[in-house]
């Protein structure tokens, strides 16, 4: 399924983290492998441009923090990111440069490419967004199935098994979900698609879409 790959998703020059990708086919795949991706690329970050604080929090002295912020490790936060009044970050998060996290927003174990805004009332978790994705107030990731069983995307009549119990969201680059939508487990989201607000989105979107229920989803002109 070439259009779920993370070559059809992600532009890599507009992250950190792009190494993380080196060959991996489908982006859930580096999902286990935030936790000691961020502590390797931490020890070589420059101590000019970025500060260590607490244990493996990495912060761009360019970023913004609000004191009420909560960061636990490992974390990078790159440069002029913007973390807001009682954002809580639990770990293995790397928030790309010029990303906002703001008020009440809680991430796990995710990646943000740069310019991600995640503002108001979110929750991200075993998740990947793409540069410029945009999640509307109180959008979500479900990152858990009800039944506790493994995620599984699905495309049409094809599937994929994804040996996961916990995965999220794959949104690709200038991805925008309306305010109060929940991404089921297992969403994969192609570039430049706009998810209407109030929506349930699971399984494959294809990219260049508006997205108004699973049953009406139309080409954007």
């Amino acid at each position: 399924m070439q259009e779920l790959e993370i070559t059809a998703l992600y532009s890599l020059e507009n992250t950190i983290a792009a190494n993380i990708f080196n060959n991996k086919t489908y982006p859930y795949e580096v999902l286990p492998e935030i936790n000691s991706f961020i502590l390797t690329l931490g020890a070589t970050l420059s101590p000019e441009k970025f500060n260590k604080i607490g244990d493996n929090v990495w912060v761009a002295k360019t970023a913004t923090v609000a004191p009420s912020a909560f960061i636990n490790g490992p974390c990078i936060i790159d440069e002029y990111a913007e973390i807001r009044h009682c954002a809580f970050i639990r770990g293995n998060a790397i928030i790309g440069k010029n990303c906002v996290v703001g008020n009440s927003t809680e991430l796990k174990n995710v990646i943000l490419f740069d310019y991600v805004q995640v503002p108001h009332y979110n929750y991200v978790g075993d998740s990947v967004l793409g540069f410029r994705s945009h999640l509307g107030a109180g959008a979500i990731t479900s990152n858990v199935k009800s039944d506790k069983t493994l995620v599984t995307i699905k495309n049409g009549n094809e599937k994929i098994k994804t040996g996961l119990k916990k995965f999220g969201a794959m949104l690709g680059d200038c991805v925008e979900v309306g305010c109060g939508t929940v991404l089921n487990p297992g969403t994969v989201v192609g570039k430049n698609t706009n998810i209407y607000p109030l929506c349930s989105v699971r399984g494959f979107v294809p990219g260049g879409s508006i997205y108004k229920s699973a049953d009406q989803i139309i080409t954007r002109r």
